[in-house]
């Protein structure tokens, strides 16, 4: 929100002498975040001056300038320039007259842009300054002619200093207002904001004597025809019209409001929306005129029917939604209530009549509207935040009174109006409850007074305090909304920097710590995480399914943010895959990334999504919870990880090392310590994985994921050179296996002893398979087994493969001889042999 100082000053005494970064720490002090300062980018001097004469001169190129003589000082004064009082300025306009009262530029003076003015050369003469056009000032887009004073009113003496006569002296300041404060988007709100501040008067332009505001004839039907409301809100409670009779839409605006649209970041458009403009912006109200003459019988406020549809003023046609709230005549639809008027009748130069219209609409309608149509206007930004319901007679009385001023209207007391009248419930607010959320020590008067300040009404009663919130702060539901005003209208530096401390017991969950531990230790291994959206293509699910393997169905969104993309993911491979692709086209080519994410694994045959929206602006029951939970395909955290490139650069007395199977299986092995789990490889096979570098992960007889090899068409189709390898685990289901808590293993301090052993098997045994019954046999002294070679050639028949496994033996209590290790060795052989026909190779 943009606050001209010069309006904020109307209503609330802000010091003469008080700089914009002044009344910016005063509004930081309630609340608001500061945002900027804004000026008109222009210095002078810049004086009144009057044309004495002037010279038409046509040019070659077929354009007559004119040689003007302009006064700029009075008779036997220097000029604001140190110049002589009479300047000759050469000037391309031709709608001024000798005799006409201008604002001139003289030489030193800058415009916006910036534009040095300087006296120069041109067409045969010396321009000693310029004739400014109101563009040109910085005064609306009006750039065909330059600006004559009396056209605004203004007959000042020559030499008066331009910039305060057209009030492009004043500055902005602006705020952030967050969505649950809409009444500071108007100068009334910010007003009294910087009244509570500063304890400076404000003076409230949204109260008159309803005597001065109430219509006096029902010479205009409005009717609030809603149906059925939508959701249970009605969509319109107040609706207010009045008349303004032989208004002169061709009447310049006020200099002064031009300045002020403009601080406050609104186009000047002509005098009528000016004016609804003004007010809105100075009550918060916003307002819409339309022409008369141009409406075929009373206005009806009503939903739109199915199949309706509305030229808007920017010349869209758009297909209503049957929620949109519309504004109608007898010829229908003439306008979205509360977001854009309609094309047929909005007020133009030859508008004559008008009627101005001034309502309160629900927010939540105007909200869903204005994104439906992606149309966010001022009017929506206010209305969706809420409008002080009281104040659309006031605002439609202020717009007929500078109608009636500037404009030329008259004001015949005609117009219609739907009062609704509303009851604002008291909220029950305990003796000592801001006390203790708050964490000060507030006096009873401390509370009252900060309530009473903003505008509520405090009754007393025995045990607690009923609240009464003012019309215009829609935000104030409960006693914790109370109690965070009573802490910024007396000061957040009042508030002490003491950490509370947490109770005991509490703090993560053991999954929420164990996926903690599993990210830090892949990131202490070297992996980038790189979080993505969880949106992909029906294809890209098929191809990587999820990391059990299987075909599940894919969900698609109803109303997905990439259209390309319209699936939610069952896997967070293609993610990983685009992600590589960027860093390679990038040119880093070197990756080992990891990413824990959510997929989504539909249950076949069961159809996820509901048509069920539950009431807005009510907390949902548990039912209501339940149904709209069952609605969502289950969603299980995965952990995976993708390698590309080199793992180990080239350097001196070493080649470099190309990421491979290995890696990933290392990856897999740092996720499962800090799970707190064993997992366990064998051989597989998945669509998208080389099916002789591809392995099935295991916790005992549970499946957890994969690890494997990208097909090269896959990794080719990725744009992708070299080996992709990857590794995907349902990470939900490797932390429920290892239980609550990750036991370290005790320490021997003796001596391990170490024995290799390499077995011949036939070449469809998966050496998992092999290890587990190494495992099995070799009883409790087995501290380690690892799997060292996989050979196959001379010296091993065919059809079978010579597995070579390193094993450590350790005992708790004393030092291993070797005959113990061996023997423990052999009886894993024996148990592999007797599985597997396994024997030791010769």
């Amino acid at each position: 929100m943009r606050v001209p100082l010069s309006w904020l000053r109307e209503y609330v005494d802000v010091p003469a002498d008080a700089a914009p970064e002044d009344v910016l720490a005063a509004l930081v002090r309630v609340g608001f975040e500061e945002e900027d300062v804004h000026r008109f980018e222009l210095q002078g001097p810049i004086v009144v001056g009057q044309v004495l004469e002037f010279v038409e001169e046509p040019q070659s190129n077929g354009k007559t300038i004119r040689w003007c003589q302009v006064q700029v000082a009075p008779e036997g004064e220097t000029a604001a320039d140190g110049g002589p009082a009479v300047h000759g300025i050469v000037c391309g306009a031709r709608n001024f007259f000798v005799g006409d009262k201008v604002a001139v530029t003289l030489p030193g003076s800058v415009l916006p842009g910036p534009f040095p003015i300087a006296a120069r050369k041109t067409y045969g003469h010396v321009s000693d300054g310029m004739i400014a056009s109101a563009k040109e000032l910085g005064l609306g887009e009006e750039h065909s002619g330059i600006l004559r004073l009396v056209e605004l009113g203004i007959d000042a003496p020559i030499g008066t200093d331009a910039i305060s006569l057209l009030g492009l002296d004043d500055v902005a300041v602006e705020i952030n207002v967050t969505p649950d404060r809409g009444y500071a988007l108007s100068i009334r709100g910010v007003a009294r904001e910087y009244s509570h501040a500063t304890g400076a008067d404000f003076r409230d332009p949204g109260v008159r004597a309803w005597a001065d505001v109430s219509h006096t004839t029902d010479a205009f039907t409005s009717v609030v025809a809603d149906g059925a409301p939508i959701r249970g809100r009605v969509g319109a409670s107040e609706f207010v019209t009045r008349i303004v009779r032989d208004v002169d839409p061709t009447r310049p605006t006020p200099s002064w409001m031009v300045a002020r649209l403009t601080l406050a970041g609104i186009r000047s458009l002509g005098i009528l929306i000016d004016i609804t403009n003004y007010v809105m912006l100075e009550l918060g109200q916003p307002l819409h005129g339309y022409d008369l003459d141009t409406l075929t019988g009373g206005i009806t406020v009503r939903r739109a029917s199915a199949g309706e549809k509305l030229q808007t003023l920017d010349g869209k046609v758009r297909d209503l939604h049957v929620e949109d709230l519309l504004i109608t005549d007898e010829s229908g639809p003439i306008g979205l209530a509360g977001v854009m008027g309609g094309g047929t009748t909005e007020m133009t130069q030859s508008t004559r009549n008008v009627l101005i219209e001034a309502a309160t609409f629900d927010p939540v309608t105007i909200a869903r509207t204005a994104r439906r149509h992606k149309l966010p206007s001022e009017a929506s930004r206010r209305f969706e935040r809420g409008v002080d319901p009281n104040v659309p007679f006031v605002a439609a009385q202020r717009a007929v009174d500078l109608m009636v001023a500037y404009a030329g209207g008259t004001d015949d007391r005609e117009g219609g109006a739907l009062l609704t009248g509303y009851e604002f419930p008291g909220i029950e607010l305990p003796f000592g409850f801001v006390e203790g959320l708050i964490g000060v020590d507030y006096t009873r008067d401390e509370v009252v007074g900060a309530l009473e300040m903003i505008g509520a009404a405090v009754r007393e009663r025995e045990g607690d305090f009923v609240v009464f919130p003012p019309s215009w702060r829609p935000d104030l539901t409960d006693k914790w909304t109370l109690a965070e005003e009573v802490a910024r209208i007396e000061g957040y530096d009042r508030i002490p920097s003491i950490l509370p401390t947490p109770p005991s017991g509490h703090g993560l969950t053991a999954a929420q710590q164990g996926r903690r531990r599993v990210g830090n230790a892949l990131a202490a291994a070297g992996y980038v995480e790189t979080p993505s959206f969880p949106f992909t293509t029906e294809d890209e699910n098929d191809l990587h399914g999820s990391a059990s393997g299987g075909h599940l169905p894919s969900v698609k969104l109803a109303n997905p943010l990439d259209g390309q993309a319209p699936f939610l993911r069952r896997s967070l491979v293609p993610a990983m895959l685009r992600v590589a692709h960027r860093n390679v086209a990038r040119g880093l080519t070197d990756l080992a990334v990891f990413e824990i994410g959510t997929v989504f694994l539909p249950q076949p045959g069961v159809t996820y999504g509901t048509e069920f929206v539950p009431p807005l602006a009510v907390r949902p029951d548990a039912a209501t919870l339940a149904a709209l939970d069952a609605s969502i395909p289950p969603q299980h955290r995965h952990v995976a990880v993708l390698l590309t490139g080199w793992i180990a650069p080239k350097q001196p007395g070493a080649a470099a090392a190309a990421a491979g199977l290995a890696d990933a299986l290392d990856a897999v092995r740092t996720i499962a310590s800090a799970a707190g789990v064993t997992i366990d490889v064998a051989q597989g096979e998945r669509a998208a994985l080389h099916p002789g570098r591809t392995g099935v992960l295991s916790v005992g007889t549970t499946e957890v994921g994969y690890v494997g090899e990208l097909l090269p068409a896959v990794a080719e189709a990725a744009d992708l050179p070299g080996r992709v390898t990857v590794a995907e685990l349902d990470l939900d289901r490797v932390l429920s296996l290892a239980g609550e808590k990750v036991v370290a293993a005790s320490l021997s301090g003796y001596p391990a002893a170490t024995q290799d052993v390499s077995l011949v098997v036939g070449d469809d045994v998966p050496a998992a398979d092999v290890r587990a019954a190494l495992v099995d046999g070799a009883g409790a002294l087995l501290e380690s087994l690892r799997l060292v070679d996989d050979y196959r050639g001379a010296g091993v028949p065919d059809g079978a493969k010579s597995l070579t496994f390193a094993l450590r033996f350790r005992a708790p209590d004393r030092t291993l001889t070797a005959a113990e290790a061996t023997a423990a060795k052999l009886a894993g052989v024996g148990v592999a042999a007797e599985r597997f026909g396994a024997a030791l190779r010769e």
